[in-house]
């Protein structure tokens, strides 16, 4: 199967956006759509609907302190392939009012919201990915002072155009201590927070509590060109569920560890991140945490490693693993970190030359926990809180970008990756796999450009070695052509 892409985007539309004396209306249209063709090497698309768009249109109004938005989605006459399911028709997808000044802010209706660095709670949208798990309900901001912001919300997540069983109850505080104490040169913050998911299940007689209770403390710290913060997160006793099937009579607390630092100045730039999770899926519907479309999602919970540019570096991609699970195999969560080094060789030096050489390094590594499982009874314990346990995936990079002359610049990328597939799909075998990427752009003198990458993956494993290219010519900033295979 193959399938051929058009994308219109237009944001913010100019005609649309207009300013009276009674308000400011602005919006946007988005529309992506596929055509699904057979293919012999893929095989044939089997399903209905070869040609499917997704489109969003978006208005937000203005008047003074007020605001109204609404968002009109449209799947027809099927959403794009993978889609969650419950995305199909045409409807109103989310739609809100609200009042905003300098010290208060209220929102009626769905909403966005992020507490710290979102392991407590995050919703959010990216319709390249099919998530949008906003939250309907009410949210309310107060800035009694300039140090400090407390937040209060309630509501239920959007899942597809109806909303989830779960209700999301939340309060969150950022304080300025820097301001507080009055730092002169330093910045430092203190953030709480509380959020609670209540669900009732229809079970007889269930012998576990309907609230699950999520508490986190944070704190950021930065002086000149250093910084750090961290973030320590406990998740209160829940059932534990096993493919969409809830486990009465199991219960388990989770917890997660991020600390983040780094040092940045001109030319060189280095930051460092670990975390530790366990147990710490959270969902609005627990029946919903085996789903693969990532709905019903309460926290956020990416992957920490590097976001590569090319086609063949991005195969073998690792995904968080902050489950735990009993079955095929006993996993509690995840362990490791990554490291980021930029530097920039000024002009004029042995290997800066006349326009100067930027490097990026990364490393990351993961494991498992280390502990004790009992498949059969669904039971467990960690050996140790920093005990790494099997290596889930690992991978340096090294990146290279020269400026040669005015008219000619390169990119070259290595990477080298260790991928447990066991682990981290639940499926089975270990993939070692070398990637080189090469890329060369020639700018002519009238703003137009051309530009040609290569790139190979190497591997004894798996589907075993890969190929690919581009060839892409820029007429201007804004239209360009591609050929890729």
């Amino acid at each position: 199967m193959k399938n051929f892409k058009l994308v219109v985007v237009l944001l913010w539309l100019p005609v649309m956006a207009f300013a009276q004396e009674k308000g400011k209306l602005s919006g946007g249209l988005e529309s992506n759509t596929q055509y699904y063709v057979d293919d012999p090497k893929t095989g044939d698309f089997a399903e209905d609907n070869n040609f499917r768009t997704n489109t969003y249109l978006t208005l937000r109004y203005n008047y003074k302190n007020w605001f109204a938005n609404a968002q009109l989605e449209s799947y027809e006459p099927q959403a794009l392939l993978n889609y969650y399911p419950k995305y199909k028709g045409t409807n109103l997808g989310t739609y809100a009012i609200g009042y905003k000044s300098s010290k208060f802010e209220a929102t009626l209706g769905y909403f966005y919201e992020q507490f710290g660095s979102g392991l407590a709670l995050r919703s959010w949208e990216d319709r390249q990915l099919g998530i949008n798990n906003a939250l309907r309900g009410v949210n309310i901001k107060y800035r009694p002072t300039d140090a400090i912001e407390l937040t209060a919300l309630y509501g239920r997540q959007r899942d597809g155009f109806d909303v989830s069983d779960g209700d999301i109850f939340g309060f969150n505080s950022e304080i300025g201590l820097d301001q507080i104490l009055k730092f002169e040169t330093s910045s430092l913050g203190l953030g709480l927070s509380y959020v609670g998911r209540s669900e009732t299940l229809d079970i007889s007689n269930p012998d576990f509590k309907s609230l699950t209770n999520v508490i986190s403390t944070r704190l950021d710290f930065s002086e000149g060109s250093f910084y750090s913060s961290l973030e320590y997160v406990n998740k209160g006793k829940d059932v534990y569920q096993e493919l969409g099937n809830i486990i009465d009579d199991k219960y388990f607390n989770g917890s997660a560890l991020l600390f983040n630092l780094g040092y940045a100045k001109s030319g060189l730039g280095i930051d460092a991140s670990f975390r530790r999770m366990e147990n710490m899926s959270f969902y609005s519907e627990r029946a919903m945490g085996s789903n693969i479309y990532n709905q019903d999602i309460i926290n956020y919970l990416p992957a920490l490693t590097k976001q590569h540019d090319y086609s063949l570096t991005n195969i073998y991609v690792y995904q968080s693993q902050p489950n735990l699970t009993f079955n095929p195999r006993g996993k509690a969560g995840e362990i490791g970190g990554q490291i980021d080094v930029y530097y920039k060789f000024d002009k004029g030096t042995t290997l800066g030359g006349k326009h100067g050489t930027k490097i990026a390094f990364n490393f990351s590594n993961w494991s498992g926990l280390k502990g004790n499982f009992d498949i059969v009874d669904r039971t467990y314990d960690t050996s140790g809180f920093l005990a790494f346990g099997k290596n889930y995936f690992r991978e340096a990079s090294l990146e290279v970008r020269k400026k040669w002359s005015s008219d000619w610049s390169s990119i070259f990328t290595i990477v080298n990756t260790y991928y447990n597939k066991k682990f981290i799909e639940d499926t089975s075998g270990e993939i070692n796999a070398t990637i080189l990427a090469g890329e060369a752009t020639y700018q002519f003198n009238s703003g137009k450009s051309v530009r040609l990458e290569a790139q190979h993956l190497f591997t004894k494993d798996d589907k075993k070695n890969w190929a690919g290219g581009t060839l892409e010519f820029n007429l201007n900033s804004k239209l360009s052509f591609f050929a890729t295979d």
